[in-house]
């Protein structure tokens, strides 16, 4: 804050005991001039875009969370966290861009419609997401490598039915995401294509696979180099329904809801402020 203040900002800190009570504040507190700057994690990251897509005011971002997915995707660094404060305030001169959201509606025994930055977990991805918010050892990213290690030992490929674009399918796999962002899970970077900014989901799938050959794969996920990988399907689509018995959908590192759910794109529905880069 007193870096922001040193450069000429106006700060407004909020702070509440809860997510709705935050919210609360901040829809209180904005005017339509304003700039939400949410500091924290994915978590963070999912209350802001909510408000800001239904506000119309400009989103910024600081990595200060756990997994900070959604921060990776900006162009954050989020281990650098002394740099990452020169890069915000220098990218908070330059004008916002137009992002994407993700809308994800359950169709299912829990209806829900919720706007989402990141990647919508729905197999493997989403167990993992369970047990690391479960988990309080250890802090930062390195959560979910252990909540990952850990949740192979029940892996097991599920049946899934999709409709991508409205074409129907059948699959199983153990892993399937729909990625607005390109990163989940604390850096893994599932859909190195992916774009904030162009109108497009990417449906990230993994076929069978033993966990030896799960665990042979998960480093190079980390670097986006498993994308040739035979196992490994990445489509593009405007909507996708997904259904699995059992299955709790996740996005942003929150519990969405049961599947089936639909993920639909919401072209450029929140204006973000990207990080500089800094010399």
């Amino acid at each position: 804050m007193r870096q922001l203040e040193a450069a000429g900002w106006s700060v407004l800190p909020l702070v509440a005991r809860s997510a709705a009570e935050l919210e609360s504040q901040v829809r209180e507190a904005l005017d339509p001039s304003d700039i939400l700057l949410v500091v924290g994690g994915d978590g963070m990251v999912s209350l802001g875009v909510n408000i800001v897509a239904t506000t119309g005011n400009s989103l910024a971002v600081f990595p200060a969370g756990t997994g900070n997915d959604f921060a990776r995707g900006l162009g954050y660094d989020v281990e650098a966290i002394d740099q990452n404060v020169g890069r915000l305030i220098a990218g908070l001169k330059a004008e916002p861009q137009d992002c994407d959201l993700a809308r994800v509606t359950g169709e299912g025994d829990e209806v829900f419609e919720r706007l989402i930055g990141g990647v919508v977990s729905a197999g493997f991805d989403a167990h993992v997401n369970v047990r690391a918010n479960r988990m309080r050892f250890p802090r930062g990213a390195s959560r979910y490598t252990w909540a990952i290690l850990a949740e192979l030992i029940g892996l097991r490929p599920r049946a899934y039915r999709l409709g991508v674009d409205g074409v129907p399918s059948e699959h199983r796999a153990v892993l399937i995401s729909v990625a607005n962002n390109s990163y989940m899970g604390g850096g893994m970077w599932v859909t190195p294509q992916g774009s904030l900014t162009d109108g497009w989901l990417d449906v990230f799938r993994v076929d069978p696979v033993s966990r030896s050959r799960l665990l042979r794969l998960l480093p190079s996920v980390f670097r986006g180099e498993h994308t040739d990988e035979p196992e490994v399907h990445i489509d593009r689509a405007r909507e996708v329904f997904i259904d699995s018995p059992g299955i709790v959908a996740y996005a942003d590192g929150e519990r969405l809801g049961n599947l089936p759910v639909r993920v639909s794109v919401v072209p450029a529905a929140v204006r973000i402020y990207r990080p500089a880069v800094v010399n």
